[in-house]
């Protein structure tokens, strides 16, 4: 793995995986995607989308558990402060070798910058929520995200996937 590469990558995904417009109706479709998603890979994944601070779809898959639900907190809050996925918020970090609370004081039991959250990014508006999913290691939370996004707005040719890791 390759930080510079994924970070690059992640702001390019930034870049594309934006909204003209987006509602319950969005978040609806976009929330069973990623639970059918998670399904085929068999995976056991807690899934919360919110928009401006209104939750507009949560569900949680069978076996997972209340700790999933406090990854979920902490890394939305992560992409609602800086309106970046968490994975590249924590991909820097990691680079620059410090952590939030050392830069900024955040306290680490409400921040996470673990993979999983990702921005909901509206042409001409900037972020207005965040889409979240914690279950998986954080490199396959992040890829979930992104390929979900990336089939629902048709950039399915385009190459906005990380690397294998």
């Amino acid at each position: 793995m390759d930080i510079d590469r994924d970070l690059e990558k992640i702001a390019l995904q930034e870049k594309r995986l934006r909204f003209k417009e987006f509602n319950a109706d969005i978040a609806w479709a976009l929330g069973s995607a990623l639970k059918a998603a998670a399904e085929q890979l068999r995976a056991t994944v807690i899934i919360d989308i919110q928009l401006k601070g209104f939750p507009l779809f949560s569900y949680a898959m069978p076996g997972s558990t209340p700790d999933n639900w406090e990854w979920i907190r902490r890394k939305r809050n992560v992409v609602l402060r800086y309106y970046r996925s968490s994975y590249a918020i924590g991909l820097q970090h990691e680079r620059a070798q410090t952590t939030l609370q050392s830069t900024v004081g955040l306290d680490l039991r409400d921040y996470s910058t673990h993979g999983g959250g990702f921005p909901i990014l509206l042409e001409g508006t900037g972020c207005v929520g965040a889409i979240t999913v914690s279950g998986l290691p954080q490199r396959e939370d992040h890829g979930l995200v992104v390929s979900v996004l990336q089939e629902y707005l048709h950039l399915s040719g385009e190459d906005l996937a990380l690397e294998r890791g």
